[in-house]
């Protein structure tokens, strides 16, 4: 339902068609310029069934899919094409900061409304905060300020869409990614980070909800099978990616540490290299298991500053 009402809120805003209004166009432009093509993903469907057996084929131990002697993985350079995000930059990314502005002052910033507006939608999910998507949709169709509303939109698509913890709502945590968004950080491990998280989550207790972008992993994973989950019908190259280069290693680590904004993780691009024609190798995985925490307590602090060091 929040999908079909965003897809509403989109088509009366930002028209897409041939016949688009000049502000329409304006506002599409104006979109793409600071986040980039992601609306698609509205219109993206997730077959479940699909997508329930895909998660049968998650193999936690190397973070990747495993079909038969196959070995598949979303790799950031492959995310960074789908996500298409033109001003993020590749190695600027995104770490868990603990002293930074609250959710209401960061709402505040990304709404334009007053705190006290913020503070009386603001509810309490679980163990996170979040706001409601119904009020955040009425203002992407009437707030009097065009560069809101256009932040507002972008705001409900990463926290329905790529990040859907909270059915309806936006989490907390997304609102610290996205306030960085605007300086050039790109969200892409981060997106990985929690794709690859949840999967092992719902792999390991055989149930469980999927925390991460199902369209955006739908998309990948039809660009490279075009019939069933069998190992003859592996398309190894995405015929929709040609990298000019392969992040396979980060900093001491022999793979590549991802930090979300739940918790971290961390996967291995040497397993992916016959996905770009290249030699695939057998990956050092030494640690990588131990590279999966959630952010909670104290203790996580010191693992996301050496994390992140790693990407500097």
């Amino acid at each position: 339902m929040a999908l079909m009402s965003m897809r509403s809120a989109y088509s009366n805003y930002i028209p897409m068609c041939s016949t688009a209004t000049v502000s329409g166009t304006g506002r599409y432009i104006l979109f793409y310029q600071s986040y980039g093509d992601i609306p698609y993903l509205l219109d993206v469907k997730v077959d479940k069934r699909l997508f329930r057996g895909m998660t049968q084929f998650w193999n936690s131990a190397y973070n990747c899919f495993t079909f038969g002697e196959v070995d598949l993985v979303p790799t950031l350079e492959e995310y960074t094409t789908l996500l298409r995000s033109p001003k993020a930059q590749v190695r600027k990314i995104y770490a868990k900061v603990t002293n930074g502005q609250t959710f209401s002052k960061r709402l505040v910033n990304i709404s334009g409304m007053s705190e006290s507006w913020v503070i009386a939608r603001i509810q309490q999910k679980g163990d996170g905060k979040c706001i409601p998507w119904e009020n955040l949709r009425d203002l992407i169709l009437t707030h009097p300020d065009e560069k809101k509303r256009v932040e507002i939109f972008a705001l409900s698509i990463y926290g329905l869409v790529i990040f859907p913890r909270a059915l309806r709502h936006v989490d907390e945590a997304v609102t610290d990614l996205f306030d960085r968004l605007g300086k050039g950080v790109t969200p892409v491990p981060t997106v990985l980070a929690e794709t690859f998280r949840s999967l092992s989550m719902c792999r390991r207790t055989g149930e469980g909800r999927f925390i991460g972008c199902p369209q955006l992993l739908m998309v990948w994973f039809h660009g490279h099978f075009w019939k069933n989950l069998r190992e003859d019908d592996v398309e190894w190259r995405a015929f929709w990616m040609v990298p000019d280069e392969i992040l396979y290693r980060c900093g001491r680590y022999n793979w590549v540490p991802l930090l979300g904004i739940w918790g971290a993780t961390g996967y291995t691009p040497l397993l992916a290299l016959r996905q770009y024609k290249l030699r695939q190798f057998i990956p050092a995985t030494y640690g990588l298991a131990q590279c999966e925490f959630p952010y909670k307590g104290d203790h996580y602090r010191k693992r996301v500053r050496e994390l992140s060091d790693a990407w500097r």
